[in-house]
């Protein structure tokens, strides 16, 4: 039995290939299952759970799993086009977290940015000036930033991540 699911959910692709480096760094650990194909989870000991960032939280399909497990170890990890270090991205993983069983023991959270929908992008170059979304030069130097990841190096790092979390869940989580 694989202990690990890894579930989730990607518009542009961004979160497929988080989801797949994790993955790759263990796969006889772990099962990689779109959302979609996610029809229980009782039989895992940890679900890692991928969304992209919608409106500063995890976008719908994720937010249905979520609100779905119950008592769980759960790792979050999200794509978005902002800087992962930022307080936007802490504050999704915050609102994420909201959707989950107040049983659910949140093991780890990993974010990665990501190029940003080319849709989106176009609704928000139409905004007016004041918009908070509307396009500055300071925006458009994010945008282009973030069209270029995932980038190798951000795979390598899941890869890395992923190691760590297995050493870290055998030595410590595992025996809970």
């Amino acid at each position: 039995m694989k202990k690990i699911l890894i579930a989730y959910s990607s518009k542009t692709g961004n979160t497929e290939k988080v989801a797949k480096a994790l993955y790759e760094a263990n796969p006889e650990a772990c099962d990689l299952k779109k959302i979609d194909e996610v029809t229980a989870v009782d039989a895992y000991d940890v679900i890692f759970i991928g969304y992209w960032v919608d409106k500063g939280g995890p976008d719908p399909k994720a937010k249905e799993l979520l609100s779905t497990i119950k008592g769980k170890k759960v790792v979050l990890f999200q794509t978005l086009g902002a800087d992962p270090a930022s307080d936007h991205s802490r504050t999704s993983f915050a609102n994420a977290a909201k959707y989950l069983d107040p049983d659910c023991m949140v093991l780890g959270t990993l974010s990665i940015q990501g190029a940003i929908d080319s849709q989106l992008i176009a609704v928000m170059s139409k905004m007016p000036a004041g918009s908070p979304h509307a396009p500055s030069e300071e925006s458009k130097k994010r945008w282009a930033a973030a069209s270029t990841h995932p980038d190798a190096a951000d795979l390598q790092n899941t890869k890395e991540y992923m190691k760590k979390f297995m050493v870290t869940y055998e030595n410590f989580y595992s025996k809970m």
